[in-house]
């Protein structure tokens, strides 16, 4: 499996669907769908059954997750492409193609 791109903590913008052009940051990564969750995106309601946790049962709402294909990284506050190269630590480090700039 190829090295995902987009990490927990990194801030996106949506490129497609009903919530495109919104930004947010991610909340959480799972490489095996290819999905990501991101804050303020996507809301979807959620029946929960009175139990354990919450004493109250209800609707809440919370956020659903979205394709990887329909996120870009923002960098700058400009939505950029990321790629990856090795720096002269020798350490391969995430880049954004718009700038040439290292991520982290």
């Amino acid at each position: 499996m190829a090295t995902l791109k987009i990490k927990k903590g990194d801030t996106v913008r949506v490129i497609a669907g009903k919530d495109k052009d919104k930004e947010g940051k991610v909340l959480a990564v799972d490489a095996k769908k290819g999905r990501v969750i991101v804050e303020g995106v996507n809301m979807v309601k959620k029946h929960l059954k009175a139990g354990r946790e919450s004493q109250e049962g209800g609707i809440i709402t919370r956020e659903g997750a979205i394709d990887i294909s329909n996120v870009m990284y923002v960098h700058k506050g400009q939505a950029t492409r990321i790629g990856f190269h090795i720096d002269e630590n020798g350490k391969k480090v995430r880049y954004a193609k718009s700038s040439n700039e290292a991520i982290d």
